[in-house]
């Protein structure tokens, strides 16, 4: 039976703590009167957890509707379709554009448009609650592309909208915008924040930063927990730096061959034909 942590009284209807979501309390009068009790506890509890989501093995990668193989890591080799909302990957897209000219979408088969068009789309996937309309109208937004204004504060509050949805991506621009004051005021604390949400939620390029960053203060071996957990989701870059963990001797032989072989598998699952030919195609590099 749960109680409340101040005054024992049990029953339903009781509250979780919102630091530590380990004790319960029946009203915030309990709750305050707790608190200096429950303070030192509730952090340590808090960082505990946080730290256990921090290094928990990631969601499988997402996987591109057509081909159904997990999308690549970098946003150049997948591209987002504003018609229907999909997140497809450049093997797909060149293939059928191969095959029909380019004029329609490879997933829904709505006929392209120009800018403008593409625009009024997204603007209509945003009004619908689509994270990835908002992350790629937020980086339209910062860098003032295809007739968007260039406005970062904008851009900020759709970065932030779109993790918020779950997009994990969009937590880390919103970290960088704190990084280099994209629309906010800098705040390191706020950066390295958004970059563990991103982390938690499963983007591999914020835990290759993360890695490098703990690297970089001493903490090594929080550097090679995240860039063995990147390189065994396939992540070129994370076991590029697992290779120099290695050679300095933070890491064991078996560890190290282990995660090579997880690397290829992962790497393996992403490939195909179709992909290696849009890679060589100029127009998709």
């Amino acid at each position: 039976m749960l109680t409340c942590a101040a005054c024992g009284k049990d029953g339903n209807g009781l509250k979780t703590c919102a630091g530590c979501k380990s004790v319960k309390y029946c009203s915030a009068d309990c709750q305050k009167e707790h608190r200096p009790r429950h303070k030192k506890e509730c952090k340590q509890l808090a960082a505990a957890i946080h730290r256990e989501a921090l290094f928990k093995q990631p969601p499988p990668r997402e996987e591109c509707p057509i081909c159904c193989l997990p999308l690549p890591f970098e946003n150049k080799e997948a591209k987002y379709q504003a018609c229907c909302g999909k997140l497809l990957c450049s093997g797909c897209i060149c293939a059928v554009h191969a095959r029909d000219e380019r004029s329609l979408c490879p997933f829904c088969r709505a006929p392209e448009t120009g800018p403008s068009g593409h625009l009024k789309r997204l603007l209509k996937r945003v009004e619908a609650n689509d994270p990835l309309a908002m992350f790629n109208l937020g980086n339209m937004s910062l860098h003032g592309m295809m007739s968007v204004p260039k406005d970062a504060k904008k851009a900020f509050g759709l970065f932030l909208r779109s993790g918020d949805l779950g997009y994990a991506p969009a937590y880390l621009n919103l970290a960088n915008c704190y990084q280099h004051g994209y629309g906010v005021k800098i705040d390191s604390k706020k950066a390295i924040n958004y970059r563990e949400l991103a982390c938690i939620g499963g983007d591999i390029i914020a835990r290759k930063k993360l890695g490098g960053d703990a690297w970089n203060i001493g903490k090594k071996q929080d550097a090679v927990k995240h860039f063995m957990i990147g390189a065994r989701m396939g992540h070129d870059d994370s076991l590029s730096a697992l290779k120099v963990v290695f050679s300095e001797g933070f890491l064991s032989k078996s560890d190290f061959e282990m995660t090579l072989r997880a690397h290829k598998e992962a790497s393996d699952e992403m490939k195909s034909e179709q992909r290696t030919a849009a890679a060589s195609n100029t127009i998709y590099r």
